[in-house]
């Protein structure tokens, strides 16, 4: 039996391994994808404390050697659910694993538009994040997808740094707060672009040169060149299996503030996929911490 299982292997995830192995609780780690977490799609990163900067995979390979330097086990295989007891079991597609306390720490997907040859563009031309990835197009061409308040948000942020910006939203209108899109609209680097779907995407086989949009009225297409694309259109956490376990709020995220603390004892969350404003890898990495010692304060109090 491990003292705490950790389900996902992002910042959050892997953190929270490194804080509960210094305070010596056995831990293991499962992850059904990438250890490392989404993090790993961006080619260069700058606002991680202590790096000047360096790509996603850089980062991901430096924590996962720091946690496995610390001596926590891993497993990849998909969690299907957890029971709760006195001793907690997470079921996963290889075996069932038992522990003293869990930390939920799945993150929250991207949401993306399915479109051919999108997943090879991800990190390639195609990104979710204008903080992360806005200053590589300084000065460049970029869309952003999406009419909420997170699309309207990013465009805003690229406008101060990009040469243009087009806004491309399904909806005939914009959704977003009126006091952002009277910002937006005042940019005039920025082109709105409404009952417009983007339809696919023109790459010179590694890098985007350009999309097409189809207009919904009509279904006439047109094609943009531009230099990168924000994808702004929503987010999935990966929750459902632990609904029985954990409250979750109505878009999915695990209901639970900066104690990181769910409804039943002996089971936290971190990261992405919980209630929260901000979802950087700075904020996730800090969840980490706080589940852990949460978690080891449970522990050592049974």
């Amino acid at each position: 039996m491990y003292d705490i299982i950790i389900i996902g292997g992002g910042p959050a995830g892997l953190t929270a391994a490194l804080y509960a192995r210094r305070a010596d609780k056995n831990v293991l780690v499962i992850e059904k994808e990438t250890f490392g977490g989404q993090i790993t799609f961006s080619p260069k990163v700058e606002n991680i404390p202590g790096f000047l900067e360096l790509s996603g995979n850089e980062f991901a390979e430096k924590l996962v050697d720091q946690v496995v330097n610390q001596g926590a086990d891993f497993e990849s295989c998909e969690v299907q659910r957890i029971i709760d007891g006195e001793t907690k079991t997470v079921v996963t597609d290889s075996g069932d694993f038992e522990s003293k306390a869990v930390i939920i720490a799945t993150g929250a997907k991207h949401r993306t538009l399915g479109l051919p040859g999108e997943e090879e563009l991800i990190g390639e031309g195609i990104s979710f994040c204008a903080v992360c990835d806005g200053a590589f197009y300084k000065n460049k061409t970029v869309a952003v997808v999406g009419g909420g308040n997170s699309a309207l948000q990013e465009a805003i942020l690229l406008s101060d740094l990009a040469k243009k910006v087009y806004v491309i939203q399904n909806l005939d209108f914009l959704t977003g707060e009126q006091k952002l899109q009277e910002q937006l609209r005042s940019k005039e680097n920025v082109e709105i672009i409404c009952g417009t779907v983007l339809s696919g995407y023109k790459s010179n086989g590694s890098d985007i040169v350009g999309v097409t949009v189809k207009n919904q009225n009509d279904g006439a297409e047109s094609e943009i060149s531009l230099d990168g694309v924000f994808l702004a259109v929503g987010l999935v956490p990966q929750n459902d299996c632990f609904a029985d376990v954990i409250e979750l709020d109505e878009r999915g995220y695990a209901l639970a503030d900066e104690t990181c603390k769910t409804k039943s004892k002996g089971i936290f969350t971190a990261g992405d996929c919980r209630t929260k404003r901000i979802r950087q890898v700075a904020t996730a990495a800090a969840d980490g911490a706080v589940a852990a010692l949460a978690a080891c304060d449970y522990i050592d109090s049974l």
